[in-house]
């Protein structure tokens, strides 16, 4: 059996080529943070609306609080019946304390089908955010 002395190892080469992709990568990860990339993510605040269907002609909405409930300046309901068309608005008074309702009528049989009900907060911090989404 003979031993050829002028062989390399093929690892010495895999090692480096790692070496420099975690430098690489560092270096990248570093550069957002420096550089401001990763610091204008908005926090989802914490509060909740529930709905529920009274009748053919009207909703009962329910804000229910939550950990950011002093937070909310205003809530706005868009309800979009079966037909396409829309009804809500902003609630009374604002803003909304702990188990406040707001009852949106829209007139005979106006939700009889599957109405899409979107409520919306603002934020004393300027921001928005839906917290109701649902279908009824």
């Amino acid at each position: 059996m003979k031993i050829r002395s002028d062989e390399e190892a093929v690892s010495p080469v895999i090692g480096v080529i790692l070496m420099v992709a975690i430098v690489v990568i560092l270096a990248a990860v570093i550069a957002a943070f420096v550089f401001g990339m990763a610091g204008n993510v908005q926090t989802t605040k914490t509060v909740g609306v529930t709905v529920a269907q009274v009748n053919n002609s009207s909703m009962m909405l329910t804000f229910q609080g939550g950990k950011d409930a002093a937070l909310v300046m205003d809530l706005n309901t868009k309800i979009t019946v079966s037909n396409g068309s829309t009804i809500g608005g902003l609630w009374s008074p604002s803003p909304p304390s702990v188990g406040q309702t707001d009852i949106v009528t829209g007139g005979t049989d106006a939700f009889t089908g599957r109405d899409h009900v979107v409520v919306v907060a603002n934020f004393t911090d300027g921001s928005t955010q839906v917290v109701l989404d649902t279908y009824t």
